[in-house]
């Protein structure tokens, strides 16, 4: 399936992948992302102990990442608990590998 963007279309996976490319551009989200691999959920107060940053800059990440479908959020007042979006992360991590396993020794360069 091919998307359209202005004159050139793009498939849905180039699209995702740039999606969770874009959401995995920022230290402090890989940071965020590690820290919910070796538990099974967090708070945005736990963030804050982990992260020298303040709230509403932690916020914003996790709204990236979870815009990007990298993480879900459940909101049980007054908190909101994050954890690791299984099925999307499962999904990244193909796109990726796909990625990263072109052959690109075959393209001369310079």
């Amino acid at each position: 399936m091919q998307r359209s963007s202005s004159a050139f279309s793009y498939s849905l996976e180039t699209e995702q992948l740039a999606r969770f490319a874009k959401a995995l551009g920022h230290p402090a989200r890989i940071i965020i992302l590690k820290h919910l691999s070796n538990q099974s959920c967090c708070y945005t107060g736990d963030l804050l102990e982990v992260l020298p940053l303040a709230q509403s800059t932690v916020s914003q990440h996790l709204k990236e990442l979870k815009d990007a479908g990298l993480i879900e959020g459940e909101v049980l007042p007054p908190k909101i608990r994050y954890c690791i979006h299984t099925k999307n992360w499962n999904i990244a991590s193909k796109l990726f590998k796909k990625l990263f396993e072109e052959d690109f020794n075959e393209i001369k360069c310079c």
